[in-house]
């Protein structure tokens, strides 16, 4: 990678190439996606996003670690996670409050640019799909009754 405070569109390409969200999408389509990104820093204890609010990005976590907390849907998120998903293909607003639990770095790509890479790499929708599919089923096992 080149400088750390100016990495290019191309740096970035090679960090999202490394995340399977984005395994299978070529280098020219991840820098294109990574000009339009921006790069946001949270501290241990900063509220990302929170449940109701508005936007048009989906977030990837680069560095450090957050938690989506809740009954029963409290979750861990990592290095190559992502959040923001629902509201990228549905337009409303944010679901879940996520809380950075040590220092925090994200990329946000707006949707537009996500869901065109979409139309073209079924592979980024089906990811997205089966996450989105894990998550309900998790969601159904902890609320299921015990028997």
């Amino acid at each position: 990678m080149g400088d750390w405070d100016r990495p290019s569109s191309g740096d970035w390409a090679n960090v999202l190439a490394s995340f399977p969200l984005f395994s299978g999408v070529g280098k020219r389509q991840l820098r294109r996606l990574a000009k339009t990104a921006t790069i946001a820093e949270f501290a241990a204890g900063d509220e990302v996003v929170s449940k109701g609010e508005s936007t048009d990005s989906l977030y990837v976590i680069l560095g450090g670690g957050a938690r989506v907390p809740g009954r029963p849907a409290a979750r861990a998120l990592g290095v190559g996670d992502y959040f923001g998903e629902l509201a990228l293909i549905d337009g409303g607003p944010r679901s879940a409050t996520v809380i950075a639990t040590a220092e925090l770095h994200v990329m946000k790509l707006p949707s537009r640019s996500v869901l065109q890479l979409a139309r073209r790499h079924r592979r980024v929708t089906l990811t997205i799909l089966r996450d989105l599919t894990a998550h309900v089923r998790r969601l159904e096992t902890q609320l299921a009754p015990a028997g």
